[in-house]
C-alpha cells in the first residue's frame, strides 16, 4: 500500500521491553530479540503474551493490525475503553475530561506527532500504542484524526517531533498542555522552552542511569515500564505511585493532582496510606533493565 514511489509505507515500533518491530504495508517484516522475558502487563493484553518470544511478539502485533488497524489506513483513532487503570493515555484522557488539560501532544502511527483535544482521541491513539520510533504518512489516518478535532503537525512526512507539537499547541492558544516523551533530550528541551507543559515520560525500558536521572528531573509523570533505574530514581522522588507491577510515578504536584483526581472519580476501590516509595508488587517484569 505504498503511497508514492519515493516514500515506502514503513513503521518502526518498540514493544514489550524495547523489542524492535518493523511493519511494511500492514505486514510484520522484522521482529528483534526481546530484552525482557516476562511482563505482567503483557499477560493482560487483548492478545496476551504469557511468555515473551519473537514469535509471541509478532503474533501480538499482527493481532493489533487486524483488530484496530495499527499502522494501516484502517487505524481506529477514537476509543473510550480503558486498558489499564493508570496508563499514560488513561491519565491524560482523564485530564482533558476533568478540565485539568486542554490538549495532549502524542505520537500516532500513520500521522506522527498529533495534538489531541478530546479524551476519546487521546485514548484511541495512545491506549494500544507501543513506543513509536518512526512512521510513514497515511492520509486516511490523518484525515480521521482531523475529523475528530485533532491536529497533525506534518502531513507530508508524519515526523515525530514532540517539541514542535508543543510549540504548535501553544501557538493555537491551548493553555494546559501535556506531552508524552521518550527521551531525556526532548524532555529537557520542552521543559526549558515551555516550562508550564505537563511532561509524561513513556517507553523508558533500557535507559541508562544518567538518561533516567535527566528524564525524571524534567518530567511530571513517569511510567516505569521495565526500567530498574526509573524505579529507583523516580520512586525516591515521587509524590504518588500508582500501581506496583508497572508503576506510574508522579514527580510533581501537577502530576500528583492528575493521579489523585483520577482516583477520586473512579468507581474502583483503593487503599491509601503514606509510605516510603517505591513499592514493588509480587509481579514485576523480568528482568528489569
Amino acid at each position: 500500500m505504498t503511497r508514492d514511489h519515493e516514500r515506502p509505507d514503513e513503521h518502526v515500533i518498540e514493544a514489550i521491553g524495547r523489542c524492535r518491530i518493523v511493519i511494511r504495508d500492514g505486514i510484520v517484516v522484522d521482529v528483534g530479540d526481546p530484552i525482557i522475558k516476562d511482563c505482567p502487563l503483557a499477560k493482560r493484553f487483548a492478545y496476551p503474551i504469557p511468555q515473551i518470544s519473537r514469535d509471541a511478539v509478532k503474533a501480538n502485533i499482527e493481532h493489533r493490525i487486524k483488530s484496530f488497524g495499527m499502522c494501516t489506513e484502517r487505524r481506529v483513532v477514537v476509543d473510550r475503553k480503558e486498558f489499564v487503570g493508570f496508563g499514560a493515555s488513561e491519565i491524560l484522557s482523564f485530564g482533558i475530561h476533568a478540565g485539568l488539560l486542554d490538549a495532549v501532544v502524542l505520537a500516532c502511527d500513520g500521522a506522527g506527532t498529533v495534538i489531541a483535544g478530546t479524551p476519546d482521541l487521546v485514548q484511541g491513539i495512545g491506549g494500544r500504542m507501543s513506543g513509536l520510533v518512526s512512521t510513514s504518512p497515511i492520509p486516511a489516518v490523518m484525515d480521521r484524526i482531523e475529523q475528530h478535532g485533532g491536529t497533525v503537525i506534518d502531513r507530508k512526512t508524519a515526523r515525530i517531533d514532540q517539541r514542535a507539537g508543543v510549540a504548535w499547541a501553544n501557538a493555537k492558544k491551548f493553555k494546559k498542555i501535556a506531552v508524552t516523551v521518550a527521551d531525556s533530550d526532548g524532555a529537557e528541551q520542552i521543559r526549558s522552552a515551555y516550562p508550564d507543559t505537563l511532561i509524561v515520560a513513556v517507553h523508558v525500558s533500557g535507559l541508562t542511569r544518567d538518561e533516567a536521572q535527566r528524564l525524571v528531573a524534567a518530567s511530571d509523570l513517569v511510567t516505569a515500564c521495565a526500567s530498574r533505574p526509573i524505579r529507583e530514581i523516580a520512586g525516591k522522588r515521587a509524590l504518588v505511585q500508582a500501581g506496583t507491577a508497572i508503576p506510574v510515578f508522579a514527580i510533581t504536584q501537577k502530576g500528583k493532582d492528575l493521579i489523585i483526581g483520577k482516583m477520586a472519580r473512579s468507581p474502583e476501590p483503593f487503599i491509601v496510606k503514606t509510605t516510603k516509595l517505591p513499592v514493588a508488587g509480587d509481579a514485576q517484569p523480568e528482568p528489569l533493565v
